[in-house]
């Protein structure tokens, strides 16, 4: 069953539209919504990338930033909030690298400032 009432459905299995010059208006409607927030656009996908990797970075640098802290004033090696803040530097130059554009180059420093910060984890 598909839950809709005899009156919507012919005795075809189509189903029944009331006013199709209303119809006509709303997909064209519909159509013109669609080219304005089109995902395949290349502007869109870039701006997307850049929001993305600039967000990540930021988040991750205030994180690596974060940890850095707690390390110092705990009984941490000195090593370790070192690494933290370093990888945290990392974090926040691939944030503004991706917030420029250049999203590739900032994916692999905030892999290698996370890199950092898990090998400054490993000294603890």
């Amino acid at each position: 069953m598909s839950g809709r009432g005899d009156s919507e459905i012919s005795g075809t299995g189509e189903e029944q539209h009331a006013g199709s010059g209303q119809d006509v208006e709303d997909i064209e409607e519909i159509e013109n919504l669609e080219d304005l927030e089109d995902l395949d656009d290349p502007e869109y996908v870039a701006r997307r990338a850049r929001w993305t990797a600039a967000g990540s970075g930021a988040l991750l640098a205030l994180a690596g930033l974060a940890a850095a802290v707690l390390r110092v004033t705990g009984s941490a090696p000195a090593l370790v909030p070192a690494a933290y803040a370093f990888g945290a530097g990392f974090c926040a130059f691939a944030a503004f690298l991706g917030s420029r554009g250049r999203t590739r180059r900032a994916l692999w420093v905030l892999v290698a400032g996370v890199m950092v910060m898990a090998l400054g984890d490993q000294f603890d």
